[in-house]
């Protein structure tokens, strides 16, 4: 039972990377210091989209307009942490 509460932290671990990656990626491209008619960087940047949208969209509905800002991988990341921390605090259900 350990290995999957390995295997569920090193998921939350994955996720977590994508979306930092998202976020300093859209950064990036917002101040162009990145373009996405490269084609890495345009590969890069629609496959992490179509990775975290699941993630994003019912954060989004559920998130008021807030203008250009978004704050959906801000809740995201928040949440991922909190199952991190529900997880280590209930280890003892994997042994």
């Amino acid at each position: 039972m350990q290995s999957l509460f390995q295997i569920l932290m090193l998921l939350l671990d994955v996720a977590w990377f994508f979306i930092l990656a998202h976020v300093i990626m859209s950064w990036l491209i917002s101040f162009q210091v990145l373009n996405v008619r490269q084609e890495l960087v345009g590969q890069i940047w629609y496959g992490l989209n179509r990775i975290l949208e699941p993630l994003y969209g019912p954060v989004r509905r559920i998130l008021p307009p807030m203008g250009g800002l978004d704050l959906a991988p801000l809740v995201v990341l928040l949440i991922i942490y909190a199952l991190r921390i529900i997880l280590v605090n209930n280890i003892a259900f994997f042994y």
